[in-house]
């Protein structure tokens, strides 16, 4: 008999997939306790619960922002306490669960949940704050209108919020001075995007060489551009080269960021962050959480 907590999206409550679900394998002899968020500080609240009662996994029901506070609870706590995440992809894009092939359907999820084995996978960490998935580091803040329909139809739905809020042709760029542990940039840009996960945006894929256990992200810069230059950015976006004339792809366990009289905000797993500071640095904290992931899981690198 397996023992979980499952904490649902407060707007996800009533779906009747997910009730069938939980009692069907309530009916098995499996415990499940259910608890359902009601407003901000709800999930730590029961991550704080499970970890006294020492439920060791839970079951996060929403969508990237629920995950990436899930993540954020558990690194309150010693990584013996954490108990084991799994996944139920409630949210519009699920772009981690997707691209992890985790089931889409409330039956499945559950089971794996239940039954599927743990990887300790890496998080990414700015000053404190956790992300799962993707950083967009906002250089450049907002897309409006005068964004080039092209880029739009391209980047898709809100990969572009995911791709650093990508700022096109027409709009101010970012000078910034990047520096790791194994490369140096200084130019301006137009959005960048750091990756643990592959995908972001409804199915927009960023980093296709990413894994989330290998200790290392996947940095993507798009260098300012014409109109005219647009087609020559959208091939280099679909191929992702490691030094294309727009594209800059690099991987690495840290980076810093510096810009000239400009904060940089971010953008956590689809959710803002207001940075007050014009350096910021990213780092990787490798095997950080333990994740409930399909046998085998895109996002795994192999042994």
């Amino acid at each position: 008999m397996s023992h979980l907590m499952v904490i649902l999206n407060g707007k996800k409550a009533s779906n009747e997939e997910i009730r069938a679900a939980i009692y069907q394998q309530r009916d098995k002899g499996q415990l499940l306790d259910v608890r359902v968020t009601w407003e901000g500080g709800d999930i730590l609240r029961f991550v704080d619960e499970a970890i006294e009662r020492s439920i060791p996994r839970i079951l996060v029901g929403g969508g990237d922002g629920s995950l990436n506070e899930a993540v954020n609870a558990l690194m309150q706590y010693e990584y013996n306490k954490r108990p084991e995440l799994a996944i139920l992809p409630l949210g519009t894009a699920n772009d981690f669960a997707s691209s992890a092939n985790i089931p889409q359907q409330p039956e499945q999820a559950l089971r794996l949940a239940l039954e599927g084995r743990s990887e300790a996978c890496d998080l990414l960490n700015m000053a404190g704050r956790y992300c799962l998935n993707v950083i967009s580091t906002g250089f450049g803040a907002e897309v409006t209108r005068e964004t080039p329909v092209e880029l739009k139809n391209f980047l898709g739905g809100g990969a572009y919020t995911l791709m650093g809020i990508a700022k096109a042709a027409g709009f101010q760029p970012y000078p910034v001075t990047l520096k790791g542990a194994t490369f140096t940039f200084s130019g301006t840009i137009l959005a960048g995007v750091l990756c643990n996960g592959s995908q972001a945006g409804g199915g927009q894929q960023l980093a296709p060489n990413a894994w989330i256990n290998d200790g290392l992200m996947e940095l993507t810069l798009i260098r300012h551009f014409e109109p005219s230059q647009l087609p020559q950015v959208i091939s280099e976006l679909s191929n992702f080269p490691r030094n294309g004339e727009f594209i800059k792809t690099f991987q690495c366990d840290w980076v810093e960021a510096k810009t000239a009289g400009r904060n940089i905000p971010a953008n956590f797993d689809g959710e803002s962050v207001n940075s007050e500071t014009e350096t910021i640095r990213i780092e990787v904290v490798k095997g950080a959480v333990r994740l409930v992931l399909p046998d085998p899981c895109p996002l795994i690198k192999p042994n």
